[in-house]
């Protein structure tokens, strides 16, 4: 059975209530994995999901530990809560590069995707910053240093790129449901582009060492990826494609 490791995905909000003199805080826990992790478990694939919590500490950190997968997925959640290991941030002890680690997984024979996101490629306010990272090298994108996002709220379609024979995106209309937003980057040389979306790449990927790389510039499921998408009959063939693609099963 394929494996996917999908990291982020979670967030925790914390609110201030002020009622005259008085204040108190509400904290709430919230994922958007629900709608990936439904249409990839329908499809037989097996998904393990690390909250973006967990992330510092429970990332894989050999190559072993990675190995236990077919495909990593990083879905909003920045670089720097792969490279500061609890032990590196709170005791200023050694810990394994994690983002090397991972690229230099991919080069050998690895999956990876990332998907965009507030926390993806550069991200929100440039906090992502996966820009000049070892994930970069890998990835089917020239990642911005500045912040990249694009926010479309009035809706913006997904459309199928030249080739549209690519195992991924064959058979799916020509045009996609909206998107309110996404991550710009740059295609490399060497990337094949699937889709587009305001004029960027939308969906992109690439062939690294020996292993394969998917870029997908707006969100998995809501707020970029609306319930309009997500409902859509080509969410669920998109994604398992993208993730059998992936582990070299198609």
């Amino acid at each position: 059975m394929t494996r996917v490791l999908v990291a982020g995905e979670s967030w925790i909000s914390v609110s201030t209530h002020y009622k005259g003199f008085d204040a108190f805080t509400s904290t709430t826990y919230h994922t958007g994995i629900a709608p990936l992790r439904d249409v990839l478990v329908a499809d037989g694939i097996e998904v393990d999901h690390l909250p973006a919590h967990d992330v510092p500490a429970l990332f894989p950190g050999t190559p072993e530990a990675l190995a236990a997968y077919d495909v990593v997925v990083l879905s909003d959640i920045g670089a720097n809560s792969i490279l500061l290991h609890p032990a590196t941030w709170l005791s200023s002890e050694k810990s394994a590069n994690r983002i090397e680690l991972l690229a230099d997984w991919v080069e050998q024979g690895g999956g990876l995707a990332m998907a965009g996101g507030y926390l993806s490629f550069q991200g929100f306010e440039a906090k992502a910053a996966y820009a000049g990272t070892a994930v970069e090298r890998v990835l089917p994108a020239r990642i911005s240093r500045y912040d990249d996002r694009v926010e479309t709220p009035q809706g913006v379609p997904g459309l199928l790129a030249g080739d549209d024979a690519h195992p991924i995106v064959a058979g799916l209309p020509a045009q996609w449901p909206d998107l309110l937003g996404y991550n710009r980057y740059e295609l490399p040389e060497d990337a094949t582009l699937l889709a587009t979306v305001g004029g960027d790449p939308l969906l992109s990927v690439r062939q690294a060492g020996a292993g394969r790389t998917l870029a997908w510039a707006s969100d998995i499921a809501p707020h970029w990826c609306p319930d309009e998408f997500v409902a859509w009959d080509g969410y669920r063939t998109l994604f398992t494609r993208a993730v059998r693609w992936l582990a070299k099963e198609i």
